[in-house]
């Protein structure tokens, strides 16, 4: 039994695609789970009560932990460690194998520019902070050999099906769509990083059941050479066969947008990731795996079409 904690989002329903190359038993959790495969097993859980974490890892050789929160910093600060407490607690019960599906913000700000695996970790941001946290209180427990775990770290991604999940699909590609004017946060003369789902989900799976793998912070597989905010406005254009016009969103107008849209307000602190170069370096796991990224243009092609076509 391989289980996905926090089923149902962009990457826990690829993972689930993912996971049937490896096992026919796969648990999704969630408080309301939907089946990905046919022979899915489905377990209603809330990640913040212990018994029901307790029984959801149950009976698994792996877990995934894949959960997303709102984006909300008090939501964040009171909610991720008590879900990482209970999954790790879990996983040590019930001796299970455990998969943290983590993101870059506990990274110093002048990581950003090229962010390794040996990355320092100095988050300047409070959401960051957590992140950095919780990724600690995991690898605490991998290095007193109380628990068998590895992080799986990804850059923004993007990806088919996820239109309410990721920024770029939100201020690029459905704008471009309505033949409106591109939003792109901070300076698009700087390049950016993104991380195309299935890639990730695929080579989490793999981490997942690769023994040698754990211990370790991997970097998912990413296309190298980002493009600028610029060049993905020009890329997204081209495949639409539209006109494109873009609007660099400076921090000042974010913090102005942030008084009506409250995720904008949450995306104040982050700015400094789109004020610099973003860029993520995965060629430990394409170096000792073999396992390689979707190009950009590729992405985005497969994107607009299985979402954006008429």
């Amino acid at each position: 039994m391989q289980t996905i904690l926090g089923a149902g989002g962009p990457i826990g329903t690829e993972l689930a695609r993912a996971l049937r190359e490896y096992t026919s038993r796969i648990r999704l959790v969630s408080r309301k789970p939907e089946k990905v495969n046919p022979e899915d097993e489905l377990f209603p859980a809330d990640l913040r009560k212990w018994p029901q974490v307790k029984e959801a890892v149950k009976g698994s050789e792996v877990v995934y932990l894949t959960a997303g929160l709102p984006y909300k910093y008090r939501r964040w600060k009171k909610d991720w460690p008590v879900i990482v407490r209970n999954v790790i607690k879990a996983c040590e019960k019930h001796d299970c194998k455990l998969v943290f599906f983590d993101n870059v913000y506990m990274y110093s700000r002048d990581s950003m520019g090229h962010m390794t695996e040996k990355s320092m970790v100095d988050p300047p941001s409070k959401k960051g902070r957590i992140r950095a946290e919780i990724a600690e209180m995991i690898m605490k427990e991998v290095w007193t050999e109380n628990l068998q775990a590895l992080i799986a770290r990804s850059a923004d991604f993007y990806g088919p099906g996820i239109e309410q999940n990721s920024i770029l699909i939100e201020t690029v590609f459905k704008p471009i769509k309505k033949n409106k004017r591109a939003m792109w946060l901070g300076n698009a003369n700087c390049k950016h990083s993104f991380t195309f789902t299935p890639d990730a989900a695929k080579a989490t799976a793999f981490l997942g059941n690769k023994e040698e793998a754990y211990g370790q912070v991997w970097h998912l597989p990413t296309a190298q050479n980002p493009p600028t905010g610029k060049q993905w406005v020009e890329y997204v254009g081209k495949e639409m066969n539209a006109k494109t016009d873009l609007w660099e969103v400076p921090k000042w107008m974010v913090r102005i947008l942030g008084i009506f849209m409250p995720v904008m307000r949450e995306t104040v602190e982050m700015m400094y990731q789109y004020n610099r170069n973003y860029v993520f370096d995965s060629s430990k796991i394409e170096e000792q795996f073999g396992l390689k990224p979707t190009s950009y243009k590729m992405g985005i092609r497969e994107i607009v079409k299985q979402d954006f076509k008429n």
